[in-house]
């Protein structure tokens, strides 16, 4: 018995969604979802996962029936029927793309929303502060932007800070050429290294120096911009205890590649360990600064310790302050 053609097409049509919708969610080409706003993104790109695999299978099986179906027989030197063009096959294939866009384009807009916290119909602009218009890049950023040189771009507005539920640990980021610098302002402690406590909400306020650098953290799903002259304000939640690697994804000079750091997340007994062990350090640090003080001693013995440490001779020392 000979199956109907639109049978064979239902049939693969169902063969070819289950094998997206199977490959979709089992690719494994994410690394650890160590936040809870990463479901978000995972569930973006698995959506884009299965519809790029149907929509492969679809054309690459498309042509490779077509090669073989319309292949040139032995003894055939004739040429195919003329085909002038098809107008609802056209529209078909115009259709469903556009409409696959704009589905995704929606669903993207909503998980930036979501992550970002940009509201956008409690749109508001924030000043750019009048030192940073002097910042080296800060024309740069400027040009990121249609306002005036006061103005950021609307793109980026944050919701009011009056409708944002406090976050349980706040983090000041400063980027620069090319190191990340960390200051928890509830505690005063500084350091080249963050430190996270599970399962609190976390709040990152973010800038630059120089230039342009991004905040990367890939199992956070987090990319984020540092701006000379704005503050970037985002939220995420670590769920995952583990070392994660914070990666510029923004070539800023020819150090680009060296600019990373650890991000620890750590249980909340762990965090608070690590804070008093930092505010402990920070004080035995002024204890000696002060212990040194270079007014008691003369400029090449306050300075020894450091040219050893640079490699200069203290006899060229000795003779510049002569």
């Amino acid at each position: 018995m000979k199956i109907p053609s639109s049978i064979w097409t239902l049939l693969i049509g169902i063969l070819l969604t289950l094998i997206s919708l199977w490959y979709g969610q089992n690719h494994g080409l994410l690394p650890t979802a160590a936040s809870e706003e990463a479901t978000l993104v995972d569930g973006l790109f698995n959506t884009m996962m299965t519809i790029s695999t149907g929509i492969f299978l679809i054309v690459e099986g498309v042509l490779i029936y077509c090669a073989w179906k319309y292949r040139q027989r032995a003894g055939d030197n004739t040429d195919g029927p003329p085909i002038e063009g098809n107008v609802p096959l056209e529209i078909l294939w115009t259709a469903i793309p556009a409409i696959i866009v704009l589905g995704i384009s929606v669903y993207s807009f909503d998980v930036y929303t979501s992550l970002s916290g940009v509201d956008i119909h409690s749109a508001h602009q924030a000043p750019i502060t009048q030192e940073a218009q002097s910042m080296p890049g800060s024309a740069m950023a400027a040009t990121l932007s249609d306002s005036s040189p006061g103005d950021i771009a609307q793109a980026d507005m944050l919701m009011p800070e009056q409708e944002r539920p406090p976050a349980d640990v706040v983090i000041n980021v400063m980027g620069l050429q090319y190191a990340w610098i960390f200051t928890y302002p509830e505690s005063g402690i500084t350091t080249g290294e963050m430190h996270l406590p599970i399962g609190k909400k976390v709040e990152i306020k973010m800038t630059a120096t120089d230039v342009i650098h991004a905040f990367w953290v890939p199992e956070f799903r987090l990319k984020q911009d540092a701006i000379p002259g704005r503050e970037s304000v985002f939220r995420f939640t670590p769920k995952t205890e583990g070392d994660y690697a914070l990666i510029c994804a923004e070539l800023c000079g020819p150090y680009h590649g060296a600019m990373r750091t650890q991000v620890v997340v750590e249980t909340p007994e762990a965090f608070a360990k690590w804070q008093q062990e930092q505010l402990v350090a920070s004080q035995d640090e002024l204890n000696q600064a002060v212990a040194m003080n270079p007014g008691d001693i003369s400029p090449d013995e306050f300075l020894t310790p450091y040219t050893q440490q640079m490699g200069v001779n203290p006899e060229v020392l000795h003779q510049i302050h002569k």
